[in-house]
């Protein structure tokens, strides 16, 4: 059974970097057709997929944040990271990691079967 847990600051202050962790437990980082996204759901809004990164290290981003988000791994660490510059406000949601394994990367939070808790971050100064 995979899970996984992220951290991070809660508190961001605008036009700063936000960089959020989240490590892999149950199965490796690795293995062959997972898939390791990070999906957020800001205040009365639906879950917004962000990006994903690969079992091969493949990374694929949803086009509207694609020039302000990183996401990468750590293997030895069994770990992925997330990373957003200039965060504005609007960027305020809890953010989630997920994973899905399957051939094709799935942009729909409802196609992830792991979830974490989820971390709240706050964009505000």
């Amino acid at each position: 059974q995979v899970q996984l847990q992220e951290s991070g600051p809660g508190l961001v202050k605008p036009a700063q970097t936000l960089s959020l962790t989240c490590t892999v437990s149950g199965d490796s980082i690795t293995t062959n057709y997972y898939w390791w996204s990070w999906i957020r759901q800001p205040p009365g809004k639906g879950p917004q997929w962000m990006g994903a990164i690969a079992y091969d290290g493949t990374t694929y981003f949803s086009p509207s944040l694609k020039s302000r988000t990183t996401i990468s791994r750590d293997n030895a660490k069994n770990t992925a990271y997330l990373q957003m510059n200039s965060l504005k406000p609007e960027d305020t949601a809890v953010y989630y990691c997920a994973a899905d394994r399957s051939t094709l990367v799935h942009k729909i939070a409802a196609a992830y079967d792991y979830w974490g808790q989820g971390t709240q971050v706050t964009v505000s100064s």
